[in-house]
């Protein structure tokens, strides 16, 4: 893409036109290209890191490994490494760091699945197209693989081949418990299995779920790279506010796709919530109203990362990518 090109984008942040389109065929095709194939070079770039970390020689009880990579191969758009690695490419950090910080939250983030999917949580079958953990395995092997994954992100971020100054992997442990902890992904889950049992939560309630059960890695995935970097105040701020917007938009648009996508066009399960009591946004907004939101949240989501200009072209176009996916 001509330097021409990333000035347009530039300017037209500023002045907040680009961001404002709402018609898929005006987003520049150049853009939505380059998004396109970073995504999917990140996403075969973890695939291959992951499947390093998680090589079967390196555990001692094979039976976990194998469950543990079955959760963790060949699953997903692997959306969370790209926000990590693309944050570090804006801040100019190691690429191979943040690959190895991507595929220790792909961990947690897959962990969190396959926990999910059990009997005594969302009780599910299939994810992503195929058996879940604890039909393709066992539960009790499920629950082991779970906790292998969440223990093994830690060890990955942890190790001095993340980042050789122990200040910065402190900062990335430290960031990434919080992230997937009883005040975030957890505490997020937490709320979700306890809203079954009331029907009618607000839109501030079910905002609250959101932020913790999904949007709190998606703010690590953003300001990881600031972290491996060594960011300045303004750009850590700039990266987390475009983490909650992008956060928040995902969930919408998740919610919208439960109701307009079939189990069989997503790989899983549709309209639970809905069937357990629990309020989605669509409930609240309407259809139209939610597709709506999760546009505007897009739009602001691209106005915070004004700072960088042309230079957050991809995270211009994923944030425009979360809320028109079709899976």
């Amino acid at each position: 893409m001509s330097n021409r090109v990333f000035d347009k984008i530039a300017i037209d942040v500023h002045k907040q036109t680009y961001i404002r389109q709402t018609n898929t065929d005006q987003l520049n095709e150049a853009l939505k290209m380059s998004f396109l194939e970073t995504l999917k070079t990140t996403a075969d770039e973890t695939e291959k890191m992951l499947d390093d970390l998680l090589a079967l020689k390196n555990f001692s009880a094979p039976r976990i490994g194998e469950a543990m990579r079955y959760s963790a191969l060949g699953q997903g758009k692997r959306l969370r490494p790209f926000f990590v690695c693309e944050s570090a490419r804006l801040l100019g950090a190691d690429h191979q760091n943040a690959l190895r910080v991507g595929a220790a939250l792909e961990c947690i983030h897959c962990y969190s699945l396959v926990h999910d999917d059990l009997p005594a949580m969302d009780d599910d079958d299939l994810r992503r197209g195929k058996p879940t953990n604890h039909i393709a395995f066992d539960e009790a092997t499920a629950i082991l693989a779970g906790d292998g994954l969440l223990t093994y992100a830690f060890e990955i971020v942890a190790d001095e081949l993340t980042h050789d100054n122990p200040a910065v992997r402190a900062k990335l442990v430290l960031e990434l418990a919080k992230a997937s902890g009883h005040n975030g992904m957890v505490g997020g889950q937490m709320l979700d299995l306890e809203a079954e049992q009331h029907t009618g939560q607000s839109l501030e309630e079910i905002i609250k779920i959101q932020n913790l059960k999904t949007g709190a890695l998606f703010h690590f995935s953003l300001i990881s790279g600031a972290i491996l970097a060594q960011g300045t105040v303004e750009q850590f701020g700039a990266l987390g506010t475009y983490a909650e917007k992008v956060g928040l938009a995902f969930q919408i648009a998740d919610d919208v796709l439960d109701v307009e996508s079939s189990p069989e066009e997503l790989g899983k399960a549709t309209q639970k919530d809905a069937d357990a009591g629990k309020s989605t946004f669509i409930d609240l907004y309407g259809l139209a109203g939610a597709k709506q939101r999760a546009a505007d949240l897009s739009n602001e989501a691209c106005e915070a990362l004004a700072l960088f200009g042309a230079k957050a072209e991809n995270l211009y176009a994923a944030a425009r990518f979360i809320v028109e996916r079709k899976k």
